[in-house]
């Protein structure tokens, strides 16, 4: 009978570590494999019917902004090389006016640079020539895995390097939104050149661990131990990060540059209390800006008046004629 139980307990420890092993790979391809379709993986907004009208009408004129910018300046296609040996492209606008100062636009999961021509559009207005990158994994660029910010932070170095070898006199602002956001976070604290002004987050997370915690609930409707801890595992086997490392408050807390956070009050996909830590982590010169009843990504086009004349303020304050 001893003998029997232990033969059961051990085809159920098997059957358990079996499901562990097969849950986070399945999890890291499910998260970060580009070639991975998923929908509607945000929970339905907590706005007001009336705000997602008026997100709705603002973001259809700022589309119609867009598109008469393009057909009046269409990009040039450009291109850098990662440390790692993927082909990352983008679109750059040149800016019309002899000055020195460039945006580099940081687009969110699972999107590409389109996503952040609105935003870019309104630095273009304001003197900047403006640099659009497809994240790795993303868009145009090469990479079988998202790096959800971990992996670009470092890539963003490298679209640093193309801005100064063409003006070395250059003021660059990352401005990044969702994902976006992540990246310029982590990028921040890195060793950056002088050259790099400011950064502007929008509704980034705390860390890719604190996000996926929040996804396992709402998507799968499970706890995180311990399928998240065996995918960490295999994301660092596989993709080269692991969940834990990939920290935005670990950044924060380094960098050096001036950081503007803004966040939606009603963001319940990365949820608002985030920028709370991440603003409280940040040791560099710092403005806060919660976009009353707005949800995930929807502060620029809910109040957008004051979502620009924020930013614009902020780096005012960094930035200038030289």
């Amino acid at each position: 009978m001893g003998k029997v139980m232990l033969i059961t307990i051990l085809i159920l420890l098997g059957v358990l570590a079996a499901a562990v092993v097969g849950g986070g790979i399945y999890l890291v391809h499910f998260s970060l494999n580009r070639t991975v379709v998923i929908r509607n993986i945000v929970p339905e907004s907590q706005t007001t019917q009336e705000n997602q009208r008026l997100v709705h009408q603002s973001y259809e004129r700022e589309e119609e902004s867009v598109r008469e910018w393009m057909n009046a300046q269409p990009p040039e296609r450009v291109e850098v090389l990662s440390r790692d040996g993927l082909h990352l492209r983008g679109e750059y606008f040149a800016s019309p006016e002899n000055r020195h100062l460039w945006l580099i636009a940081i687009h969110g999961y699972r999107a590409d640079h389109q996503h952040m021509r609105p935003i870019s559009l309104r630095y273009a207005r304001a003197g900047y020539h403006v640099l659009l990158p497809d994240l790795r994994g993303c868009g145009a660029s090469e990479g079988k895995w998202i790096g959800m910010g971990w992996l670009d932070r470092l890539d963003m170095l490298r679209w640093i390097d193309w801005i100064l070898e063409r003006d070395p006199e250059a003021q660059i602002v990352l401005h990044g939104v969702s994902m976006g956001g992540a990246t310029a976070m982590m990028t921040s604290g890195e060793e950056l050149p002088p050259q790099v002004r400011a950064v502007v987050e929008d509704c980034g997370y705390t860390s890719v661990w604190d996000i996926f915690v929040d996804e396992m609930k709402v998507i799968f409707h499970l706890p995180s131990f311990p399928i998240l801890n065996a995918a960490s595992v295999f994301s660092s086997m596989m993709a080269g990060y692991s969940f834990t490392e990939a920290s935005c408050l670990e950044q924060v807390r380094k960098a050096r540059v001036p950081i503007l956070f803004i966040h939606g009050q009603k963001d319940n996909f990365v949820h608002t209390a985030m920028v709370y830590r991440l603003y409280e982590a940040c040791r560099s010169e710092k403005q806060l800006l919660v976009v009353e009843g707005a949800g995930h990504g929807e502060s620029q086009f809910l109040e957008p008046d004051l979502y620009f004349s924020t930013v614009f303020d902020f780096l005012g304050r960094f930035t200038g004629d030289t």
